[in-house]
């Protein structure tokens, strides 16, 4: 065990093992503001004359420095534990957010435009903070509560989600209220003592553990993985399988969402409030929910599910747009199936490759995340000005999620098992 993890007895008491959730919960519930940062926006380009597609910009910006530094935060979490890896996720996401409220004097002292200056603190720094604080929380839960790892994986992942529920809402009042700048200091203090309780509460389990009355050998949803580092786990056939499934899938949600707001208002929905809590619901359920079904149902089945409901509510919610009542709630379909993904992948990698190198292994599945992050926007909004409506970024969508589970049939627990064995022989 890493020397930053808190020393443990052999046998830790059960309720050791759900402080770790709590912990995992509050990190998750701090990082997901960044998909609240639309928050902010309208002051911002209101006091600089930025435009919307300017200061859109901040997300491309973000979701590439999670994926990035997430597969060099797995990296860390796995060879010095998750403190370490949790307090520097924590101090530079909170960092940004507080170097917002001075855009100005980092922009002047860069000499750079203010505009890079929004880019570098909440894009850059707050997007490399998530992808640090976010590895944590995963690979811990898989690695205390094997016997039920889609679940604890999903509740917190769920977190992420929730948080955008929880501080956009206020975010917003402060913003009312104080003033962008003192919100950005505010929440940049609230998002500091959340992080270091959970870098304090987040710890692996002692070498060995298994939760009391726990017999791997009668699960019958999932397999136990066996523990491999990257070099063997890119040789086998699976995971490229669930690498490509994960980019097409997302990248499919991608187009979508990334649309949401200018489709919501041609079709006649102005509710904007609504519209944030139900997708922010929706993305919430999908990792929770999901998560706990892929622990029965297993896990590839459980994202071949909601990938073909997805290619289903996708040009649904297109055709059925000014219908008020389906279109919310094929609204929350989306984001459900959405937030599947991003939970469920998670526990397959722990699956499949086991939990010792589970941060740096699955940072590089989540790559194919932080290409779709890219790749969906940028897809979406072509589509559009290619025809001049969304209908056909909503068909595409649906026909991407159909090839993403087509892809999947190519993932073999079994099979992958067997062939890491055989690479583990060879070396």
């Amino acid at each position: 065990m890493a020397s930053t993890d808190i020393k443990q007895s052999s046998s830790p008491s059960g309720a050791a093992r759900w402080l770790v959730v709590v912990g995992g919960v509050m990190m998750n519930m701090a990082l997901g503001t960044f998909y609240a940062n639309s928050t902010f926006l309208p002051s911002l380009e209101k006091e600089f004359g930025w435009t919307r597609a300017q200061t859109s910009l901040v997300t491309t910006f973000g979701i590439v420095m999670i994926a990035s530094w997430f597969v060099v935060g797995g990296r860390l979490n796995d060879r010095k534990g998750p403190r370490i890896t949790a307090l520097i996720g924590g101090l530079l996401f909170s960092l940004g957010f507080f170097l917002a409220s001075h855009l100005e004097s980092v922009a002047s002292t860069l000499h750079l435009p203010t505009l890079w200056g929004f880019y570098l603190t909440v894009g850059i720094c707050v997007g490399a903070g998530n992808g640090f604080g976010y590895v944590v929380p995963t690979a811990v839960g898989s690695k205390w509560f094997p016997d039920k790892r889609g679940l604890i994986v999903g509740l917190m992942v769920g977190g992420y989600g929730a948080g955008s529920a929880v501080f956009g809402p206020l975010a917003t009042n402060l913003i009312g209220s104080h003033g962008w700048r003192n919100t950005f200091q505010i929440l940049a203090a609230i998002f500091f003592v959340m992080t270091m309780v959970a870098a304090y509460l987040l710890r692996n389990p002692p070498a060995g553990y298994r939760p009391p009355g726990w017999d791997p050998a009668k699960t019958t949803a999932v397999q136990a993985g066996v523990d491999v580092n990257a070099a063997q786990m890119v040789r086998t056939r699976t995971f490229w399988a669930l690498w490509v499934a994960y980019a097409l899938g997302t990248t499919a949600g991608t187009m979508v969402i990334s649309q949401l707001v200018p489709f919501a208002r041609t079709a006649g929905h102005t509710a904007a409030f609504a519209i944030f809590i139900l997708t922010a619901l929706g993305n919430t359920s999908g990792r929770f929910f999901s998560g706990w079904l892929s622990d029965h149902a297993g896990r590839v089945n459980t994202l071949r599910g909601m990938l073909f409901v997805s290619a289903i509510a996708m040009p649904a919610l297109f055709v059925l747009r000014e219908n008020d009542i389906l279109f919310y709630a094929l609204l929350f379909v989306v984001y459900y199936c959405y937030g599947t993904q991003l939970s469920v992948y998670a526990s397959a990698s722990a699956d499949f490759w086991g939990t010792k190198n589970l941060g740096f292994n699955y940072g590089l599945l989540l790559l194919a995340w932080g290409v779709a992050g890219i790749l969906g926007p940028v897809l979406g909004g072509r589509v559009y000005v290619a025809t001049g409506e969304y209908r056909w970024a909503f068909f595409i969508a649906a026909a991407v999620s159909l090839v993403a589970i087509a892809s999947l049939s190519f993932a073999k627990q079994r099979s992958s098992v067997q062939t890491v064995k055989k690479a583990l022989a060879e070396t």
